[in-house]
């Protein structure tokens, strides 16, 4: 009697709140190696379906056509070294970082120094400015410089295991980055906004991002537990986010948020104090209506769907400008509407300071080089004081 199709070992890992299918095999010369490949799905919930991804790919895996193991050694190619970087840097970073990195090395810089057959010991600043003087032909400055940041803390972790005596990408010059001044909306404007987005999903998202000015990835973290309605005040402590990580797209949920001054308490005003008891009201409707058909993986979120599915961030992405097509209204992305709440507030006479807090910023500078232009109170005090000062006659 024939058995059915040899299959290789394997079993599910957690990793970053995804499960991971781990493959072992053994390779043409006896060797065992073990493969990680990510199912794209959250831990809570999904184990069932973990489940039946890690028995298909036991049944369909091939094993690679085996290759010379590359040795971190002085005849190492550049682009073989960044990616054996990629496995040394993945538990160092935060796994959206890492995801950026992967996505970068992988897909731009390591296939165009492969083709150059560069050995990491000969990688000279030449070279790297001509990689990025290329780039420049087919994306911004900003990418560039994104590409930039990744070689070099791969050299730098070169210099330091001595492969090489230096970092050559100390000596190039780095694109200027792209200036950038946001799209901001008036007073009257969001106002409108707000009008036509009341009552719909996008609502809660533009709410937050237009008066508190969240990030994408604030709102989307915001949960119930960080709202205290007794003392009303909402906490900034947790983000959502999205990342490419070998090649499937993955939520990461983190109680984190881009740096320490985004970890912030802010007042809850009394009408969106209101609006969130609504939504909270809704949400416990919709899931004793589903019952079962409920998703609880994404329990305690605000911004969920009726069956407790929870906003990717390409969605508000997308479904916002759409919206405001939809409406007739003047197209801005959705992290415009940070930009038009602090906006607002400097037309309104607060401090740049208290801006920098309300907005999180890690520094003040962040906000004076984001925000100087529109600074128009601070720049009528200062003429009025030069005024005061100088005599320069009756204005005729």
């Amino acid at each position: 009697m024939k058995g059915g199709p040899l299959m290789v070992a394997g079993h599910l890992q957690e990793k970053y709140g995804i499960f991971y299918i781990v493959l072992s095999y053994k390779d043409s010369n006896g060797k065992r190696k073990v493969k990680w490949e990510s199912t794209g799905l959250p831990v809570k919930k999904n184990k069932k379906k973990a489940e039946a991804l890690l028995l298909e790919r036991r049944r369909t895996f091939v094993p690679p056509q085996e290759q010379a193991e590359v040795k971190l050694d002085d005849q190492i190619l550049f682009s073989d070294f960044l990616v054996k970087w990629l496995e040394i840097a993945k538990n160092s970073v935060q796994l959206t970082t890492y995801a950026s990195y992967q996505t970068m090395i992988q897909n731009v810089i390591a296939p165009y120094f492969r083709k150059k057959g560069i050995r990491l010991v000969d990688l000279k600043a030449v070279d790297l400015q001509e990689f990025y003087t290329k780039q420049l032909e087919r994306v911004c400055a900003n990418s560039v410089i994104h590409y930039h940041a990744a070689i070099h803390k791969a050299l730098k972790y070169a210099v330091k295991i001595d492969l090489i005596p230096a970092n050559p990408a100390d000596k190039v010059e780095r694109p200027k980055k792209n200036e950038f001044r946001g799209n901001f909306y008036s007073a009257e404007e969001i106002n409108l906004l707000l009008e036509a987005v009341h009552g719909t999903k996008l609502e809660i998202p533009v709410l937050m991002g237009a008066f508190y000015g969240l990030r994408r990835s604030e709102v989307l973290g915001l949960k119930w537990d960080a709202i205290d309605f007794e003392a009303n005040t909402l906490e900034i402590r947790h983000i959502l986010t999205q990342a490419y990580l070998d090649g499937k797209k993955v939520i990461v949920q983190a109680d984190r948020a881009k740096n320490k001054s985004s970890l912030r308490t802010l007042p809850l005003v009394p009408q969106i104090r209101d609006r969130l008891l609504e939504l909270k009201g809704r949400q416990e409707t919709y899931r004793k209506l589903c019952g079962r058909c409920y998703n609880k993986e994404y329990l305690g979120y605000l911004c969920v769907d009726e069956v407790g599915n929870i906003f990717r961030p390409n969605y508000i992405s997308e479904a916002f400008p759409k919206f405001l097509k939809a409406n007739g209204m003047r197209p801005i992305r959705f992290h415009d509407l940070r930009h038009s709440c602090a906006s607002l507030l400097l037309s309104n006479g607060v401090p740049m300071k208290q801006i920098q807090e309300w907005l999180g910023h890690s520094d003040f500078s962040t906000t004076a080089n984001i925000y100087a232009h529109l600074d128009y109170s601070s720049k009528l005090s200062s003429a009025q004081a030069m005024a005061a000062s100088l005599d320069l006659g009756d204005a005729s």
